[in-house]
């Protein structure tokens, strides 16, 4: 476990394993607004480092051990050079950047801007391409409206059976909705900047420019940012890009599905 330190309020947090095998990659992943290192770093990044692959994993900045100074901004743009940061200090020989729900698009951003040596191989979207419009406009208010009122703990009663399986559902069931209460969130608080970000992205990417191979991985049982016509438009637009859809996966994918999901990634990886 390393940091790349930027000055005594700011630094990010990271985990790197290069490959051990000549034909190795190294996946690096890229969290959700308020995800974490850890949920890439169990069953997942076994898996993977024991097919002979690297692994890098972070945590973005106003993230858990990635503290940030109260004068920067958290916004789109912060989160995406933070990315290129990373990736810039570690230089992980042929990458492919694993990016789960809009921590893809902060990952191809990154690529789509320019790495100065880096040789990316790969990108995998994890439920990450959609549409920007009212409706996601509405669900990202209404995930700011939750945390002001209830914080994390009542947007994640709310949009947990919206973004995971039902099966999975059954096994967490009992850590929601209890009698512990809620605490609301202000902007000062990280979380709440995070979630904030959310809104100041841009998914207007040139989809046309993303030319090296590209895995677009779906949970089809997202109830709330899957939408197939967007999906399939975007991913047409891709000149080298393949789906793999999971009918028994939600949006929280890597979490819900670690074996499958880290089996899926050894099999794009051959290919490469």
């Amino acid at each position: 476990m390393s940091v790349l330190e930027f000055d005594n309020a700011n630094s990010i947090f990271y985990t790197y394993n290069p490959p051990t095998s000549d034909a190795g990659v190294t996946f690096v992943f890229f969290n959700a607004l308020t995800g974490d290192f850890g949920m890439w770093e169990g069953e997942i990044g076994d898996a993977l480092r024991d097919a002979g692959h690297g692994t890098l994993s972070f945590n973005f900045r106003g993230q858990a051990q990635s503290p940030i100074g109260r004068d920067v901004t958290i916004d789109a743009a912060q989160m995406t050079a933070d990315s290129a940061l990373v990736l810039e200090h570690v230089k992980p020989p042929r990458a492919v950047l694993v990016g789960l729900s809009i921590g893809g698009l902060f990952a191809i951003q990154a690529w789509l801007d320019g790495l100065k040596d880096v040789n990316v191989v790969g990108n995998v979207f994890v439920n990450t391409l959609r549409r920007d419009g009212p409706r996601l406009q509405w669900i990202n208010d209404g995930m700011m409206r939750c945390v002001e009122v209830g914080g994390l703990d009542l947007m994640r009663d709310l949009f947990m059976p919206l973004i995971t399986n039902e099966e999975f559902q059954a096994t967490v069931r009992e850590n929601f909705l209890t009698d512990a209460g809620y605490t609301a969130l202000t902007p000062a608080d990280n979380d709440f900047n995070l979630l904030a970000a959310g809104g100041t992205a841009n998914w207007d990417l040139s989809y046309e420019k993303i030319d090296m191979p590209v895995l677009v991985l779906t949970g089809q049982q997202d109830r709330l940012f899957y939408v197939e016509q967007d999906v399939a438009d975007r991913t047409a637009r891709m000149p080298n890009a393949t789906r793999i859809d999971m009918a028994n996966a939600a949006h929280m994918l890597p979490a819900e599905r670690p074996a499958e999901f880290a089996h899926v990634l050894v099999d794009f990886a051959a290919g490469l």
